[in-house]
């Protein structure tokens, strides 16, 4: 029994000693060692052997029919007035503008249709699809038995993900949080001063380091010229709660958020303490005046780090960029666009909240391949003459999709919960009408807005 627990410390000292030599140093000071780097490389290697196997076992079987290149169905790209035309002129009396026709009907039959089988909204709150197999289970649903080398390499593939990644990312994971608390802890004992900031600086930017390195995260940075600046607002497209660590790898933000409970709430209270972080309580997150002001007073200090916010307010799939909110954009301030896109092939990086909770997120992040991402920052933006707080939002959030190849999608993300406000079921009636009864008709009945 006693050799058992010896060998077991000895092992225990081994597992220690690879972590901190290997892994905690080197992150604390930046450096890679390359390790991560040959990992992805050979697991690119086995995944392109592994999508050639697919292709050739694929062309031995049936082959199903083949889905639209833009999703389940092909969609008109056409506006309301250009395709309601076109049926008019299908119409064996041809009809004027101003007439009333039944035809019309099916246009609208046609888009409820359309968007009962596949909407802009939904599908931007499930999974991103692969065009193979990854070699994840949970990525698997279209594909087959294909041939028992395949199997045996998905088998051991489970147990170095399971039995050995796993535990290492657990470790690392606990140690990263573990020195954010007691670090940011004791770093808030010390009286404000340059000092204070730059080890506060230190101590965020560790942790971080090391929480990605649990993730075997690979992170791509490009125009470094254009990080955000202290007394500034990062903006940047939300796919999941580990957007703030791969930010945060490359430099140190004030995080804005509600405060929470349990173990969240303890690491909230222990980094405030080192760093002008903004939390609000459940209260006040209601008063946008009161949000407002904390937000203005923060980046009118330029010393304060830069506020890290994601316009979107809810997680999307990686595929868009949805609706972002303009209370970030009425504060004022130099706002610096982020774009983030990740790379599907070796785990998906985006968080379905209403299909997981955080643990069983966190725990299909910890077991996947790998996270590979690519960080854009975009040059500064400002606000322009004659230009209201929603068209800047526009402007940025079309900036972000442009670079990280996104499609840029105007729907709010809070439909993923909520139901379509009555204003854009009205805005649809609107264009109709004035299609109807004429433009200058229905501004005159309606009267000034």
């Amino acid at each position: 029994m006693e050799g058992a627990w010896e060998i077991a410390f000895v092992f225990f000292q081994v597992w220690l000693s690879v972590i901190v030599g290997l892994i905690m140093l080197p992150a604390m000071f930046g450096v890679s060692l390359g390790f991560t780097d040959i990992y992805i490389k050979v697991l690119v290697k086995i995944l392109e052997w592994a999508t050639l196997r697919i292709q050739r076992g694929q062309k031995e079987q049936p082959t199903l029919p083949s889905q639209s290149a833009n999703g389940i169905i092909e969609k008109d790209d056409g506006s309301m007035e250009e395709e309601i035309g076109e049926l008019r002129r299908s119409h064996p009396k041809n009809l004027a503008g101003g007439d009333f026709t039944l035809c019309d009907a099916f246009y609208f039959c046609k888009k409820g249709i359309e968007n009962i089988v596949e909407d802009q909204v939904t599908q931007r709150f499930t999974s991103e699809e692969l065009a193979s197999w990854n070699l994840l289970t949970r990525t698997n649903n279209n594909f087959c038995y294909i041939s028992l080398r395949l199997t045996i390499i998905w088998g051991l593939g489970v147990f170095i993900r399971y039995c050995i990644l796993l535990p290492l990312r657990i470790t690392l994971a606990v140690i990263g949080l573990s020195w954010l608390v007691i670090g940011t802890t004791l770093v808030g004992l010390l009286p404000s001063s340059n000092v204070k900031n730059w080890l506060s600086d230190l101590v965020h930017i560790t942790c971080y380091r090391i929480c990605a390195r649990g993730l075997s995260a690979t992170i791509h940075y490009h125009n470094k010229e254009n990080r955000p600046k202290k007394g500034g607002i990062c903006v940047a497209n939300h796919t999941s709660p580990i957007d703030i660590v791969i930010l945060a790898n490359d430099g140190c933000y004030a995080m804005v958020g509600q405060v929470h409970g349990g173990l969240m709430g303890v690491i909230q209270r222990s980094i405030v303490r080192s760093c002008p972080h903004v939390w609000f309580e459940r209260s006040e997150m209601k008063d946008r005046h009161a949000v407002a002001k904390r937000l203005k007073d923060h980046i009118a200090d330029k010393n304060k780090l830069p506020i890290l916010i994601f316009p979107e307010g809810t997680c999307i799939n990686n595929t868009s960029v949805m609706m972002f909110k303009k209370g970030s954009f009425e504060i004022g301030g130099t706002i610096y666009p982020v774009a983030i896109k990740y790379d599907p092939q070796f785990g998906d990086a985006f968080w379905n909240s209403a299909k997981y909770n955080m643990v069983s997120y966190l725990l299909r992040m910890m077991t996947s391949w790998a996270i590979v991402c690519n960080v854009w920052y975009l040059p500064p933006m400002t606000r322009q003459d004659g230009e209201d707080a929603v068209q800047f939002a526009n402007r940025v959030k079309s900036a972000i999709a442009h670079q990280g190849g996104l499609v840029d999608l105007s729907w709010d993300g809070g439909l993923k919960r909520e139901k379509v406000k009555e204003s854009l079921k009205e805005e649809q009636q609107k264009m109709y009408s004035s299609m109807i009864v004429g433009s200058d008709f229905f501004e005159a009945s309606v009267g000034p807005a």
